[in-house]
């Protein structure tokens, strides 16, 4: 079977939890013989000091730092990871030509389009270049083109996700929402992102710091630094992500018992640190895949009641209502995020938690116990081969994807099929 998945989210390196979730399920699908490529996104430019930072990332994840270099050509940049072919393309929305391109040199079975596609311009031509073939996976709901939480919601493009071979989303929280919002039935199909057991206990009761991952509005940096204010005697510390803004770094700067954790290569290193990993989001969750992390390491998590948090909670305490962000004002920060209103929270419920957990060893450990072993059954029942049975029980459509001429490597040369390839790769930019 040839898979072809494609985002706008970056992947040489890969970032975030939606790029690790594709990459997790295509190393399977990979790893049991199936051909796949991915088509994503790069930034449009890229200065000295970010290509050398990115250079260095790249070589801590033992990919091939030249890329770095080659961002600042035009066009596409090849390169390969765990067995699958990635192709990096500038500004992929604004060239989707070459996302068809791929499609129809590739032919694979099947398109996965991700939902980082906030202009659902990779959805349009995939649907266009392979229809019948599309299998939309489901994870951030601010950029699904349908639903109360969308940023961008387009009836055109909510029609393809509907009318699409499968919608696969992480958990059963998107997949009620993907109901009750699209009207369609959702497969769940969660990555075999945790690792194998047994999994280290790595918080530190004595002296672990309060934690939180990718501090930014939408994640709730307010409450995060009205946690710290109020108890300043508490060290807190903060990982910064893709949401964290330079006001963000300011604020959290500002704080004198609050720390920034630089970059890190494996999670672990930032959860050594801790004591307790806050989780105050303020938008709509799909899942929270950091927080099922800490929980199976014996890292107690305080979390908001926000879509799929709950639901990554895994049935322990510890879960806080929060008021949601409802809307979004039509300003952009330095992350290109739109500035959300938001409503008056209530930090007096997460500072009475965190007391609760530091203050007796006993109640830190019950919590931790159980957290753990609720985390150990959820992952336990994770089926890693769930993507590829869902792609395997879809009816497979008859032919080539449109536009394609397929003759048969016999009947042509070399040198025809080089020429075949040129013009059809004209034709599909006129």
């Amino acid at each position: 079977m040839r898979v072809l998945l494609t985002s706008n989210a970056a992947y040489l390196p890969p970032r975030g939890g939606s790029t690790r979730s594709n990459l997790a399920y295509l190393r399977i699908l990979a790893g049991r013989g199936h051909e796949c490529r991915v088509v994503a996104g790069a930034p449009e430019a890229i200065t000295a000091g970010q290509r050398e930072r990115l250079r260095e990332e790249l070589r801590e994840q033992q990919l091939d730092a030249a890329f770095a270099d080659r961002f600042s050509n035009d066009g596409s940049v090849r390169g390969a990871l765990d067995g699958i072919s990635i192709i990096v393309v500038r500004d992929l929305a604004r060239h989707t030509n070459l996302l068809g391109e791929e499609i129809r040199d590739f032919q694979p079975d099947w398109v996965l389009v991700s939902s980082e596609d906030l202009s659902h311009r990779l959805l349009l031509e995939a649907e266009r270049a392979a229809p019948g073939r599309l299998v939309y996976l489901a994870h951030t709901p601010q950029w699904f083109p349908f639903g109360p939480a969308s940023w961008n919601p387009e009836e055109g493009a909510a029609a393809i996700v509907r009318d699409s071979a499968a919608v696969v989303v992480i958990g059963k929280a998107m997949a009620a929402y993907v109901e009750r919002h699209l009207g369609r039935t959702a497969r769940v199909a969660h990555p075999p992102v945790y690792g194998e057991s047994p999994w280290p206990s790595l918080a530190d009761f004595e002296t672990g710091c309060i934690g939180m991952v990718n501090p930014c509005a939408v994640k709730g940096i307010s409450l995060f630094l009205a946690m710290a204010d109020r108890m300043p005697d508490t060290s807190f510390v903060a990982l910064p992500g893709w949401g964290t803004t330079q006001d963000d770094l300011r604020a959290l700067r500002s704080r004198p018992n609050v720390s920034l954790f630089p970059r890190v290569k494996n999670i672990e290193q930032f959860l050594r640190r801790l004591k307790v990993l806050v989780m105050p989001s303020l938008w709509l969750e799909g899942f929270g895949l950091i927080t099922m992390e800490a929980m199976l390491r014996g890292v107690p998590v305080i979390a908001s009641d926000s879509g799929g948090l709950r639901e990554a909670k895994a049935g322990t305490n510890y879960v806080i209502p929060v008021q949601p962000i409802e809307r979004y004002e039509r300003v952009y920060d330095d992350r290109n995020m739109p500035r959300p209103f938001l409503a008056r929270q209530n930090a007096g419920q997460w500072v009475a938690a965190i007391r609760t957990l530091t203050a007796s060893r006993q109640a830190f450990q019950l919590a931790a116990r159980n957290q753990q072993q609720a985390a150990m059954q959820f992952v336990q029942q994770i089926d890693p081969l769930a993507l590829e049975k869902i792609l395997t029980d879809l009816p497979q459509p008859a032919g080539p994807v449109a536009g394609s001429q397929i003759v048969s490597a016999p009947e042509m040369s070399d040198a025809r099929r080089a020429l075949l390839l040129k013009r059809l790769r004209e034709r599909a930019k006129e």
